[in-house]
């Protein structure tokens, strides 16, 4: 989670250094597309993370079914 969280705020800053160097009015399309492909970065990246959020909820309850009552 961890690693996930750290991958995402790389592309965070690698998204607004892009756009402070190459937003023009003339490079408008590219930070168009640089935008586009961070929210498709945070959308992968907060996939990973609820499915690492269910994964240890089910170790959770895997946990919690297996011991004796």
């Amino acid at each position: 989670m961890k690693k996930s969280i750290s991958l995402f705020t790389m592309l965070i800053a690698m998204a607004l250094t892009l756009s402070f160097t190459s937003c023009r009015e003339t490079k408008e399309d590219k930070a168009e597309e640089a935008i586009e492909e961070v929210k498709d970065a945070a959308e992968d990246v907060g996939d990973d993370i609820e499915d690492a959020a269910d994964d240890v909820e089910d170790k959770i309850e895997d946990a919690t079914d297996d011991s004796p009552q």
